[in-house]
């Protein structure tokens, strides 16, 4: 199904984030690379349409390493999408760096494997460069809204980008920590990079919801278990909502993109 609908602003996160919201509108999108993890959900917030998708379905019944990434953007592109805020839950790797504190991530590392992750599979070739692939305008907006609201925010950081649906070995664990990467989860790529490619802005609120294996807290803290992490995040399931909702108010609509850019020295000529 198509829409005519003008949704400037796209949030991945499910019920919790509209539910209250004006005219919530259910739109089934058909993609040409299959079915996205679920409808779009359209809501009016403070006059302008906003754009909500549960990435792993209204249910959660889809692994992070069944996700059909490419529909998932694709559907995004299709209602006008131009901003693109992406929350996550994230385990830390390093000690300062503490449970329920956000972290704005500026870089990835992609640990996964088997993913399709682009869009540009020819004839057209596209290199499109992650080098900043997060929108520097976007974090910044962020950490002003999240700092309003008393939370911790850690205004950088590089985010390990694990297959999943298995968490990581000790030994997995410490090596990224030795590396210095600040966090790990398992749905940042290839979603932001993606979104790069398809010219949309992407922010990622990373919500810290354990010491990733127990790191750092040896014989004190278990390692992480699924139940944990949903426990820890559905305690801080009202701050992220409101840090999200507020940013959907504040984002403007005529904001310039470093991401909007991205095609620009992107293509290969013959």
């Amino acid at each position: 199904m198509t829409t005519t609908a003008n949704a400037p602003i796209g949030v991945f996160g499910g019920s919790g984030f509209y539910r209250f919201l004006d005219n919530v509108q259910e739109v089934s999108i058909e993609t040409p690379y299959g079915d996205p993890s679920d409808s779009l959900f359209l809501a009016e917030l403070d006059g302008r349409t906003i754009a909500f998708m549960p990435r792993h379905g209204r249910r959660h019944t889809i692994p992070p390493h069944r996700i059909n990434y490419r529909a998932n953007i694709w559907a995004m592109k299709s209602v006008g999408i131009r901003y693109l805020i992406s929350p996550c839950a994230v385990g830390s790797l390093q000690p300062h760096i503490k449970p329920g504190e956000f972290v704005l991530c500026d870089q990835f590392v992609d640990r996964t494997r088997g993913r399709i992750d682009t869009f540009y599979d020819g004839p057209e070739v596209y290199h499109v460069s992650p080098a900043e692939t997060y929108c520097p305008n976007l974090r910044r907006l962020a950490r002003e809204v999240i700092v309003s609201r008393g939370i911790t925010v850690h205004e950088s950081g590089t985010i390990v980008v694990i297959n999943g649906p298995r968490f990581s070995t000790k030994a997995e664990s410490q090596g990224f920590s030795a590396q210095g990467w600040e966090v790990i989860g398992m749905t940042q790529y290839p979603e932001a990079y993606l979104a790069l490619e398809q010219q949309i802005a992407v922010v990622n609120i990373s919500l810290v919801t354990d010491y990733d294996c127990g790191l750092f807290h040896e014989g004190e803290i278990e390692p992480v278990t699924a139940a944990e992490v949903y426990k820890v995040f559905k305690q801080n399931a009202d701050n992220i909502k409101e840090v999200v909702l507020e940013m959907a108010r504040r984002i403007p609509l005529d904001m310039d993109s470093p991401c909007h850019h991205s095609l620009d020295q992107a293509r290969i000529s013959a």
